[in-house]
């Protein structure tokens, strides 16, 4: 048999006799005790009129200061087929109580009966990136049988529409968990009950919340408390956290699978080389196996991350093979390291978009990788960085040596929490033995989309963006990536 007479002899799965319709009203009704106005199929499930598509159920939710029913009209228009609703309308629809309850149930609903093995992601930076990874290493190799929760739907909401949204067919499941507050992933993990639990890294994000680094490790390490019996846990080998997890892991029952350079690393790195575009030819061991393959990202961290990745894939029972080939194709994602190429005087620029998220650890992350990224001159566009409480002024302070490491000729800081990384910039400019950073710092994105137009992008030039979502800077990044060509 030859390798396409092997493609084509795929063979059958007992979830290939599902139909292709992802929930009927009967079944709407099943798991959420509602009442249905009549028989109708969905193909979606979503909570968000402005992206209802056809043939979605749209979920009614009701907030503190929003209720989903006032955009109904909306939705149908729209093209939804039906509607999860706590009071009878007059397009068709399932009748609940409550439809935050009957949003978990029919999640609760979605996850007993699909047989897929189930991924659980999360960690103080990098797990979007992490989850898209995995999924596309899983979905490569399962013959398009993999689900994942898209953008970041990673809280309370988040999760149980992700699940909600999984069809009976999947054959994986992919799901990311986030976090403010200590509890909060422990409820989404009993929900999402992973076969695989990963942590890809540990640092300082919400410490405003939490108090400390080894809290926030304990509220991550929540998640191995979701894991079925005999599940796994992947955990950063070189994280000074790493005991602390692997405890954690250890007392909810978990095989304790590690990845990183640590020597006693499950999944090691031996080597990484720059590759052309950018990204790396990585080589590492899993145990007397050799691997090698290239990430297509750029960083020192999404070589970490791919270590995780395929730590993932092994302890599923995944491709190895499929998974490099993944992590060799994929591309940036909008708000975590998309980049644009933008016409510029002279010829192009580089523009890399990091705006969605910002802690110290991402920071310093993404500045090393500007710091690689071969260019003219190098720009840093930096928002606040949230939730860091007491911490902050000294967090965003010590940005200063970052941007002195990755040779930054211009910066604009962006929000009040930057003041104090501006005094210790300033400083710098007051210091004759030390080379002082070109800055500018502005209230918000407005003022800083004027202030990098005046200082001037030439070709050549390199220009990274980076903060917290609630900064804006994604409206910076869409001014200057309209001129991507």
């Amino acid at each position: 048999m030859n390798a396409l007479e092997k493609v084509l002899a795929w063979p059958a799965r007992e979830t290939d006799r599902y139909r292709l319709a992802l929930w009927t009203a009967a079944e709407i009704a099943d798991a959420t005790g509602g009442t249905p106005t009549g028989p109708f199929q969905v193909s979606g499930v979503e909570m968000d009129s402005r992206d209802v598509r056809p043939g979605d159920l749209f979920v009614a939710l009701k907030g503190e200061t929003t209720d989903g029913h006032r955009f109904l009209d909306k939705a149908f228009a729209n093209g939804a087929a039906a509607a999860l609703v706590d009071r009878p309308i007059d397009w068709p629809h399932v009748l609940v109580a409550d439809t935050t309850e009957a949003l978990g149930a029919l999640a609760a609903f979605a996850r007993e009966r699909a047989a897929a093995t189930v991924v659980g992601v999360t960690g103080s930076a990098g797990k979007t990136g992490v989850k898209e990874a995995i999924f596309a290493a899983l979905e490569r190799s399962s013959r398009g049988a993999a689900h994942r929760s898209v953008r970041s739907y990673n809280n309370q909401v988040g999760v149980p529409l992700s699940l909600a949204r999984m069809p009976g067919r999947s054959a994986f499941g992919v799901f990311e968990m986030g976090m403010n507050r200590a509890g909060e992933i422990a409820a989404l993990t009993a929900q999402v009950r992973p076969h695989v639990a990963v942590i890809t890294t540990i640092a300082p994000a919400h410490i405003e919340n939490l108090g400390s680094e080894e809290a926030i490790a304990d509220a991550k390490a929540e998640i191995f408390a979701g894991l079925v019996e005999g599940g796994t846990a992947v955990i950063p080998a070189d994280s000074p956290h790493f005991e602390r997890l692997r405890a954690a892991a250890r007392a909810a029952g978990a095989r304790v699978l590690s990845f990183g350079k640590a020597r006693e690393a499950d999944v090691r790195l031996l080597d990484a080389v720059p590759s052309a575009n950018g990204g790396a030819l990585v080589t590492a061991a899993l145990g007397e196996r050799r691997l090698c393959y290239t990430v297509a990202e750029p960083g020192e961290h999404w070589i970490a991350n791919s270590l995780a990745v395929m730590g993932v894939v092994h302890a599923v029972g995944g491709d190895l093979g499929a998974a490099g080939l993944a992590l060799a194709e994929m591309g940036g994602l909008k708000g975590r390291g998309a980049r644009h190429r933008i016409a510029v005087p002279g010829g192009h620029a580089l523009l890399i978009d990091e705006s969605y998220n910002a802690n110290p650890a991402s920071m310093r992350a993404t500045l090393a990788q500007l710091g690689h990224t071969p260019a003219s001159r190098r720009i840093a566009v930096l928002g606040g960085m949230r939730e860091l409480g007491d911490f902050a002024p000294a967090f965003h302070a010590q940005l200063a040596e970052p941007l002195a490491e990755a040779q930054v000729d211009y910066a604009v800081l962006v929000g009040p929490e930057m003041a104090a990384l501006a005094r210790e910039l300033g400083k710098a400019a007051h210091n004759p033995l030390g080379k002082a950073i070109r800055f500018a710092h502005c209230e918000g994105p407005g003022e800083a989309i004027a202030a990098l137009e005046e200082f001037g992008l030439v070709s050549g030039d390199a220009v990274l963006v980076k903060g917290s979502n609630a900064i804006g800077l994604s409206r910076l990044v869409a001014h200057f990536a309209a001129r991507e060509g």
